[in-house]
C-alpha cells in the first residue's frame, strides 16, 4: 500500500479544520496541518481531530506547504505521495482516493482536483475566482499547450517529483507554479473532477478585494515569467 501524507495549511479554520481530518479517507499515514498563525482554536482543534501539527509564523499559503514538506524531509521514511487539501471544509476529502487513482493506477506523477461547474455548489466559488481560474489556465493552454482546467487546492503528486520541481513560491503563487513546473518538466498529468461546496468562515484570499488583486497579480506573474523562458 502507497504512503500517502496530507497537508493542510490552515489559518483561523477552528471551525472547519476537524471535519476535513476526520472525513480523508484511513488510506493516508498521516494528516499534517500547518497552522500558519491562527489566532482562534485551529491548533486544538486539529489535535483533538488526530493530526500532527506544525506552526509557521510567516504567513502566506506557500510558507504553509513548505513548513510542512521540511518536516517531511526530516522523517527517516519517505512517503509515496503528498496530498494538499485546504482546511476550510470546501472539498469533500473523502474524495482523496479518487484523486490519488490516477497515480497509484496509471502512474502519473500529478492529479489536480478539477473544481467542475457541474459539481460546484452554488456560490462556493466567487466570480473573481472563476474569472481567474479560467484566465490562468487559458494562458497555460496558450503558452505551454497544458490541458489544465483550474488551479484546484484539492492535489496529489509522487513525493519524488515534488522534490524535483523545488517549489519556491510563499503565499498566493503555489499552486500555478507547481503546475507550470509540471508542465516545464514534462511530467506526467491530469484532472480529476471533485465536488465543491461553500466553505465554513470567510475566504483569506478571495474573500478579499486585495487578496483577490495580489492573487491574481501573482498567478498571473508566474505565468508571464515562464512563458519568456
Amino acid at each position: 500500500m502507497a504512503d500517502i501524507k496530507v497537508i493542510i495549511p490552515a489559518f483561523n479554520e477552528a471551525d472547519s479544520i476537524g471535519h476535513v481530518i476526520k472525513e480523508l479517507p484511513n488510506t493516508v499515514s498521516e494528516i499534517i496541518v500547518v497552522n500558519n498563525n491562527s489566532t482562534d482554536n485551529t491548533v486544538k482543534n486539529a489535535e483533538d481531530a488526530g493530526a500532527t501539527v506544525l506552526t509557521e509564523i510567516r504567513k502566506g499559503y506557500g510558507y504553509a506547504c513548505l513548513k510542512g514538506l521540511d518536516y517531511i524531509t526530516k522523517q527517516s521514511k519517505a512517503p509515496d505521495i503528498i496530498v494538499f487539501i485546504d482546511g476550510d471544509y470546501s472539498d469533500y476529502p473523502e474524495e482523496l482516493d479518487k484523486v490519488v487513482a490516477p497515480i497509484l493506477e496509471d502512474d502519473l506523477d500529478f492529479v489536480v482536483g478539477a473544481r467542475k461547474k457541474s459539481l460546484r455548489e452554488d456560490g462556493s466559488m466567487t466570480p473573481q475566482q472563476v474569472f481567474g481560474n479560467w484566465l490562468a489556465t487559458f494562458l497555460m493552454r496558450l503558452f505551454f499547450r497544458a490541458n489544465f482546467t483550474d488551479l484546484g487546492p484539492f492535489r496529489a503528486i509522487k513525493y519524488e517529483k515534488l522534490k524535483e520541481l523545488e517549489m519556491q513560491d510563499k503565499t498566493y503563487g503555489w499552486t500555478v507554479e507547481m503546475q507550470l513546473k509540471i508542465l516545464r518538466k514534462k511530467m506526467t498529468y491530469t484532472e480529476v473532477p471533485v465536488r465543491y461546496k461553500k466553505r465554513i468562515g470567510v475566504s483569506k484570499v478571495s474573500g478579499t478585494v486585495k487578496g483577490s488583486i495580489f492573487a491574481g497579480i501573482k498567478i498571473l506573474g508566474w505565468i508571464f515569467k515562464y512563458s519568456i523562458k
